[in-house]
């Protein structure tokens, strides 16, 4: 393909809690399996993009080992591949990311050393499937300066406010763009994903350093709106964002429905993760699961039902486990009862512990 991809994936925001103690946002795991940047990672592969940057900065360890290597997404080839730039000093530059356009130009050698026309951005905490390959074909035929691609939600989806809200005209041009605007105005969010002339790309990225300016979207998006050509790619599908506490919690429990199972995990093209060698579930006798997700590794002797129990969970007698999300290498105690809850990974609770959280405030423990 004719395009370079790069994942901004420096992630962390107070919407998402403790959940980022240990972690960047793109590694947050979902489905059971799967880390968030997986999905991102798939439709690059899938579209066949074979050279990908991942730009992390906050908490990278964990993504980092994560990406430790590229097969995984069929990026261990001859020509392409995964990269992993973290924010480095250098003669130039001796800070961090200080944004989404600062990050992309400290790593503008990677933009001058390409020789693909264009550039394909993403963040790496969106759960859906896209071809982006569609997204560049439409931005060839219109003669885009910038895609944006977006999504409409309904009001009762998420939190509106919290996304860059946009407003196009009848031929898909964007008209206005508020980044986290205190009313929205519209139900046309983005998604995080942007199509763009690599030397464009770099042209623009020197600006906004010169003149000191560090956000992609509030300096270039925002700002160059009404100058530059910059057109909507509306994406149908499912998508979800997880970087609060409430979008992670449902978009979890999402995968418990059949049609997002089957939607991600049966119908091409796949998703694809780093796979680790792990004996199936264990269910021991007394053991009772009802729709839910459980992940290799696992041995349940109680009770489960609407949750999702990630890798390496040991769940003891007499346990009840109720809307709830337990993370990777967490050990339950007896006679526990946990009901909507995030049990954070590598975490041992006492038996006869009690943790329930409401509907409404899903608790963390």
């Amino acid at each position: 393909m004719k395009s370079i991809g790069i994942i901004l994936a420096g992630g962390n925001n107070n919407r998402i809690g403790r959940l980022s103690d240990k972690r960047a946002i793109a590694a947050l795991p979902v489905a059971g399996s799967y880390r968030a940047i997986d999905f991102t990672l798939s439709n690059m592969s899938n579209s066949r993009v074979s050279k990908v940057a991942v730009l992390p900065q906050f908490n990278a360890r964990s993504l980092n080992e994560h990406l430790s290597s590229s097969k995984w997404w069929d990026f261990g080839r001859k020509q392409g591949g995964l990269y992993v730039f973290t924010p480095t000093v250098t003669k130039n530059n001796n800070s961090w990311y200080q944004g989404t356009a600062d990050a992309l130009y400290q790593n503008i050698d990677f933009l001058k050393r390409s020789h693909e026309p264009y550039v394909i951005i993403a963040t790496g905490d969106g759960v859906y499937k896209m071809d982006y390959g569609k997204v560049l074909e439409a931005h060839i035929a219109k003669n885009a300066d910038i895609t944006v691609v977006y999504t409409t939600l309904k009001d009762t989806d998420d939190d509106l406010t919290r996304f860059g809200v946009l407003k196009l005209d009848e031929n898909e041009r964007i008209t206005e763009f508020e980044e986290k605007p205190l009313v929205a105005s519209s139900n046309n969010v983005s998604i995080g994903v942007y199509v763009i002339r690599r030397r464009h790309l770099i042209e623009i990225l020197e600006r906004c350093a010169r003149e000191d300016r560090h956000d992609f979207v509030q300096d270039v998006l925002v700002r160059y709106r009404n100058v530059r050509k910059i057109y909507g790619y509306k994406l149908d599908t499912y998508w979800r964002n997880i970087a609060t506490v409430d979008s992670y919690y449902k978009t979890n429990m999402d995968f418990l429905k059949k049609d997002v199972r089957d939607y991600f995990f049966k119908q091409y093209p796949d998703v694809y993760s780093k796979v680790d060698d792990l004996p199936p579930a264990k269910y021991n006798a007394g053991a009772e699961v009802k729709n839910s997700i459980i992940s290799s590794g696992c041995i349940v002797n109680g009770k489960v039902e609407n949750s999702i129990i990630f890798k390496d969970v040991y769940i003891g007698n007499n346990c009840t486990i109720k809307n709830s999300i337990i993370l990777n290498d967490v050990y339950i105690g007896d006679d526990s009862y946990i009901e909507n809850c995030i049990v954070e990974s590598r975490d041992t609770l006492r038996p006869g512990t009690n943790y329930v959280g409401t509907d409404d405030e899903i608790k963390i423990v």
